[in-house]
């Protein structure tokens, strides 16, 4: 799990390198330009650039890294803290508290559960598990339950296919996905549950990661 980490560090290793790259393309002020070399056969030419990485998990069809724009919405949510050797049941459990709540209360839900990871390093993350809500519950909620608001702008969106664990290769992807693209991403990042995750089989989810850009 620790490669949810590497996707929020990522970022700092890919300003560092743009301004040593830029740094590098600065001609030296006393050199001349060497004339112009002539052609030569025995050259080979350069290698072809490669694709942009793809999911290991994601079908043929199915876009890697599609542009969408996150909306302002209202959500019930879970705060909490977890390890990542525990994230699954962690997460799992503030849904099922979510769950009990949205149902006490017969709110209509508008949207898919996730969890919004607000903080991670390589011991563990910090997150809030919600799910969005029609409108604002007539009876405010008490507790550990809270009412707040999804984050919004534009982001860029995963697929994933497979285990929770599995999850790992995908932010892999992900991660090398930016670094060839050179895109900037906030220290925050969501993970939206196509498949519910209290009742399907851990093993056959599908997720889709939002990564939110500068």
């Amino acid at each position: 799990m620790l490669l949810r980490f590497a996707l929020c560090t990522a970022v700092a290793a890919m300003a560092i390198a743009m301004t040593l790259a830029l740094a590098e393309l600065q001609p030296a002020s006393a050199q001349t330009p060497p004339p112009a070399a002539a052609a030569n056969p025995a050259v080979k030419p350069a290698e072809p650039a490669q694709a942009a990485p793809q999911s290991p998990t994601a079908e043929p069809t199915e876009p890697f890294g599609e542009d969408i724009t996150l909306t302002a919405k209202t959500i019930v949510y879970v705060k909490g803290k977890g390890t990542w050797d525990d994230a699954f049941e962690t997460i799992t459990n503030s849904f099922k508290k979510l769950k009990t709540y949205v149902d006490k209360e017969g709110l209509k839900t508008d949207g898919l559960e996730m969890t919004i990871f607000t903080a991670t390093d390589d011991a563990g993350f910090e997150y809030e598990a919600a799910i969005p809500i029609a409108e604002p519950p007539k009876n405010p909620p008490h507790g550990e339950i809270a009412v707040g608001q999804l984050p919004e702008g534009h982001a860029l969106k995963f697929i994933h296919h497979g285990s929770y664990d599995e999850l790992d290769n995908t932010y892999e992807a992900i991660t090398n996905y930016l670094d060839e693209k050179r895109l900037e991403a906030k220290d925050m990042f969501i993970e939206e549950y196509v498949t519910d995750p209290v009742s399907s089989d851990q093993n056959k989810l599908t997720v889709n990661v939002l990564v939110l850009l500068k």
